[in-house]
């Protein structure tokens, strides 16, 4: 095993990306803005191009280097191809070998983003001493990630995980971005939330400080459930009972031994997690109903540590 190791968390607006021992010390991070014009061609000649100058700064050659893991918006096959990644402008590419052949060569593994947060959270976060983790992102959208035996779980076509298209409710007319309806990622996502909000004020009736705010956000509603506003408690109370009805259903095919919650809405803390563990427990089947269920705990940095255990 060599000194070093790079990990990256692609995103739509930038790349983080950290420089770490093999041993897991985080040593640096940086920062590279996604340049999604051409088809996406730019971004990963400007990624390789800020590895290589943070290299030589700190006076570590390539061959000291293990090698680099990414985890990308998309599906991933052999973590090496990505399957179209709408938010980057890809189509099918094989990033592993293109990224390799602008670092001299070095080994390079790719994953979903999602599932590599997943993979950092069990080795150096909330899920830590796990080796069965499902993890559920509630951000933008509603994503998962899967490990089983320590190991990402792709799924056919890379599509593994994907928790957000669950369905939890056959009755709805709206639809969810996928195309499809009433799936968990229109009530657990953060615009999902606030759309669920709006829908409930408009027959609510009684005072609520929700109306008093600009707009409302899954923030402002979590944050006045914590004040015990009626309104905003029913609606975390029902975005609570949805994600742990689908966990339940999770635990049914899986039976992880942890689920972790991580993305923006999870900081709402334990006015989301401690309803999710009733709702979860109120559905599971009885012997999983006791599974863990907990905060993520490396927030932002969670995909760059996962990126790094991939190549480990």
């Amino acid at each position: 095993m060599k000194t070093y190791a790079i990990g990256i968390d692609l995103g739509g607006s930038s790349a983080k990306i950290g420089f770490f021992t093999t041993a897991g010390e985080l040593l640096e991070k940086k920062e590279v803005r996604t340049i999604k014009a051409e088809e996406g061609k730019h971004i990963l000649p400007s990624i390789a191009e800020s590895i290589r100058k943070t290299l030589e700064m700190s006076g570590i050659s390539m061959s000291e280097v293990e090698g680099v893991g990414i985890g990308v918006p998309g599906a991933v096959t052999g973590q090496s191809v990505v399957n179209r990644c709408v938010n980057l402008g890809w189509g099918v590419k094989n990033v592993a070998e293109e990224l390799s052949a602008l670092l001299d060569g070095i080994p390079v593994k790719v994953g979903n983003d999602a599932n590599v947060a997943a993979l950092g959270e069990m080795w150096k976060g909330s899920a830590e001493g796990f080796r069965n983790v499902v993890m559920v992102t509630l951000g933008t959208g509603v994503g998962g990630g899967i490990i089983l035996d320590g190991k990402i779980m792709e799924g056919l076509g890379g599509a593994g995980g994907e928790i957000g298209h669950i369905c939890v409710n056959r009755r709805e007319w709206d639809t969810c971005g996928c195309g499809k309806h009433g799936h968990l990622e229109q009530y657990c996502s953060a615009p999902g939330i606030a759309k669920a909000a709006r829908r409930y004020l408009r027959s609510y009736k009684d005072k609520t400080s929700l109306r008093k705010a600009p707009y409302v956000s899954a923030k402002i509603v979590f944050d006045a459930a914590r004040n015990g506003d009626a309104a905003a408690l029913e609606i975390a109370n029902r975005t609570c009972e949805m994600l742990g009805q689908a966990l339940a259903a999770i635990s049914c095919v899986l039976a992880p031994d942890i689920f972790v919650i991580g993305g923006g809405v999870s900081r709402a803390g334990a006015v989301l997690i401690d309803p999710v563990r009733s709702c979860y427990k109120k559905y599971a089947f009885h012997a999983s109903e006791n599974t863990p269920i907990a905060a993520a705990k490396l927030g932002n940095d969670a995909g760059i540590y996962g990126a790094v255990k991939m190549l480990l």
